[in-house]
């Protein structure tokens, strides 16, 4: 089909477009100018500080060593005839660990009953001879020399029934080292006589037993914390937990020891805390975790550390005014530890700016959203 008076289809397309473009121009000068007079406002989350009774806990590490350790010896030169027991057995107080040779030290013994059974009689003799003798002297038969002769034969011989009685005691004492018995509850280490060792004082430990229940563990604690750990210490409020790092199981104990002196070359101070061991969750040697409560702050401000913002100037916070436009509260550390931070320098009240702080210029409107649900707050 031909198309009839083209010029003017060219000139109504041309009006057309003229028309369009002021509309869109105008619209998009409206829209410039809004953007510049009302600039975006920054969606941020917003936290209170949380007030709460906040404990003291420092974190160090620290390693587990028995309570006792005792290397058993024999006081007296013989045999071994019997061993009784084996490496790494559990051995209770008391329990008899080796058997010397006793031969000789029973017969020693047997040999000092019978001395001694023999000057008690001549003892008892003596009494009868003594009582005799007063009764002659009364009756002027025998000189008063004579029966001070006979009075001091008397006391000599029960003075060496003492003696003998005193010997034969020494005598039983050593008799009884030829059973040698466990001196404290715990686990011996390896066992280095056998049957027919000759074992004397100046040798070496014939075994080694360590206390493993109840066990310690020591770490040391900065000098800074003394005054805490004094008053906690003293307090007897002082608690230690040990978490072993190879099955992460947290142990919990009571701290009994706090050395006398402070290590000046590391600045430390020693520490000690027992915990229960029946089973054998720590062994000694072994390094564990150490968290140590120092005592509690009442009512202290704590705020997640996360909403802090760090520069050369130092720490601070912002924080969103009625109007919700943001400032920095600078802010001092009192506590710090995982995700518990307490500070001063704000206050309960005070809104504090968490998630989109990094964008954030003092002054800045913000528009305050709630994480869960996205929405206008």
């Amino acid at each position: 089909m031909k198309i009839k008076h083209p010029g003017r289809w060219i000139v109504l397309l041309a009006l057309i477009g003229g028309v369009a473009g002021a509309i869109f121009w105008r619209l998009f000068q409206t829209e410039e100018t809004k953007s510049r007079s009302n600039p975006t406002e920054q969606a941020v989350t917003v936290i209170q500080a949380k007030v709460a009774d906040t404990a003291l806990v420092v974190e160090v590490n620290g390693s587990v060593v028995p309570l006792k350790v005792v290397e058993v010896r024999s006081q007296i030169s013989n045999l071994v005839k019997e061993v009784l027991i084996k490496e790494g057995q559990v051995v209770q107080q008391g329990q008899p660990m080796f058997v010397l040779d006793d031969r000789n030290d029973l017969a020693n013994v047997e040999k000092l009953r019978a001395a001694l059974a023999r000057n008690r009689a001549l003892g008892l003799d003596q009494d009868r001879q003594l009582a005799r003798s007063r009764e002659l002297r009364a009756q002027n038969f025998i000189s008063q020399g004579s029966l001070d002769t006979t009075t001091a034969q008397r006391d000599a011989q029960w003075a060496q029934v003492k003696s003998d009685e005193a010997t034969l005691a020494a005598a039983e004492v050593a008799l009884g080292y030829n059973v040698i018995r466990a001196p404290i509850s715990g686990r011996t280490g390896a066992i280095n006589v056998y049957p027919g060792t000759l074992v004397q004082p100046a040798t070496a430990a014939l075994v080694t037993i360590t206390q493993i229940d109840p066990i310690a563990v020591q770490f040391s604690l900065p000098e800074s914390q003394y005054a805490r750990l004094k008053s906690s210490h003293a307090s007897g409020r002082a608690k230690v937990k040990a978490t072993v790092p190879a099955t992460s199981q947290v142990l919990e104990g009571d701290m009994y020891f706090v050395d006398n002196s402070i290590d000046p070359a590391s600045g430390t101070i020693r520490v000690k805390a027992s915990f229960a061991n029946a089973k054998g969750d720590l062994w000694p040697g072994q390094f564990v975790q150490v968290s140590a409560e120092l005592g509690v702050l009442k009512d202290a401000l704590v705020i997640p550390p996360e909403a802090v913002v760090t520069t050369v100037n130092g720490r601070f916070v912002y924080v969103v005014g009625e109007d919700n436009t943001v400032k920095p509260n600078p802010i001092k550390d009192v506590y710090a530890h995982k995700n518990t931070l307490v500070v001063t320098g704000i206050t309960a009240e005070d809104h504090i700016v968490l998630d989109g702080r990094q964008n954030l210029r003092p002054g800045g409107k913000v528009r305050i959203i709630t994480p869960a649900a996205g929405s206008k707050k």
